[in-house]
């Protein structure tokens, strides 16, 4: 006896194309278009969430080496001073304190590294 997919199908394709509104041509139109570019933006968007948190890591670091550097001293130098004084502050702290409070940031300097 023959089945006839009809609603299951619909329903499923209606969910791929819901996915890939918002794409160019045929990409948001052809079903079997679409459902490659969406299954390609999924990996896309798996990937990048790694790399988002590698970017942003990257991104707080150039923030704390430049207030760094204003502050008389370099990145390593103060890294390895906050190790050493037990003062465990991350990045994203550190980059946000560089960018909205200065003061406190060349304090936290001055604290740890009196010569700088």
């Amino acid at each position: 006896m023959r089945v006839k997919r009809g609603i299951k199908a619909r329903r499923r394709r209606n969910k791929v194309l819901e996915r890939a509104s918002g794409y160019y041509g045929a990409n948001s139109r052809l079903f079997s278009v679409a459902k490659e570019k969406t299954d390609r933006g999924l990996v896309y968007a798996y990937r990048d969430r790694k790399v988002r948190k590698r970017e942003f890591r990257l991104l707080w670091t150039q923030r704390i080496n430049a207030a760094a550097r204003l502050n008389g001293t370099n990145y390593s130098k103060l890294m390895g001073a906050l190790k050493k004084a037990n003062i465990e502050l991350d990045r994203k702290v550190l980059a946000d304190m560089a960018v909205t409070d200065f003061s406190g940031f060349t304090a936290l300097v001055q604290k740890v590294l009196p010569s700088a």
